[in-house]
């Protein structure tokens, strides 16, 4: 068990983790929102209602061609994009934007989720969450960490094919987050703590959510 959650009420944040993977319909992730990238999006999710695919394919990679966005536009914009059969260059595609880690607790799940420039989140399974932006370089080095642990693991592992399954009750899950799309590996916390080489995945992200829990603590 992680020792950050006590709390035995239900989880009332499950639609906040479905924005954790970067695998949102194209409209759903568009919204009608009126600045970039957005705006980009839902014009990528127009040409394809209209059957123009050359057009999406060219809003979608433009995406891909702009710097400092958040690790989930470009997952989302590689997701539609795989949709309509494009796939990431071999040299791209096991590339880690993102790890989440799902741990099951009495009544639900903690997640946790760490992006590649350097922001996390985590959703108690009693509804409480922490947003980290990264204002200052805090969390640097154990978000470094988780990452450089999940690239490590998406080596060695393929991607799903399908849509991201549903949790299992009592199993720990690890997503990888890349270009070719969802790489996981779950079972019991125990077993996935102890395998060789998911147990780097699950000390780093203890390491990095008790530094969050830590850090959000009223100050006395």
């Amino acid at each position: 068990m992680w020792p950050w959650s006590k709390n035995k009420a239900s989880n009332p944040n499950v639609g906040l983790r479905e924005t954790f993977f970067g695998d949102l319909p194209l409209s759903t992730w568009a919204g009608d929102k009126s600045t970039e990238p957005w705006t980009t999006f839902a014009t990528a999710a127009s040409c394809l209602n209209r059957g123009d695919r050359a057009g999406a394919v060219q809003a979608l990679q433009s995406i891909l061609g702009r710097t400092g966005l958040e690790s989930r536009h470009y997952l989302e914009a590689w997701n539609a994009l795989r949709q309509v059969g494009v796939s990431p260059h071999p040299d791209e595609a096991k590339h880690v934007y993102g790890v989440v880690v799902d741990v099951p607790m009495q009544s639900g799940f903690d997640t946790l989720v760490a992006y590649e420039e350097l922001k996390a989140r985590y959703i108690n399974f009693s509804g409480g969450a922490i947003i980290w932006d990264a204002p200052d370089s805090r969390m640097d080095e154990h978000i470094r960490t988780l990452l450089t642990a999940g690239q490590a693991l998406a080596q060695l592992i393929g991607p799903w094919e399908g849509e991201r399954p549903p949790l299992i009750t009592g199993q720990a899950r690890i997503s990888l987050l890349t270009p070719s799309g969802l790489h996981f590996g779950q079972a019991a916390f125990e077993t996935l703590a102890q395998d060789p080489i998911g147990a780097p995945v699950i000390a780093a992200a203890t390491r990095l959510m008790q530094a969050l829990i830590e850090l959000a603590k009223p100050a006395k």
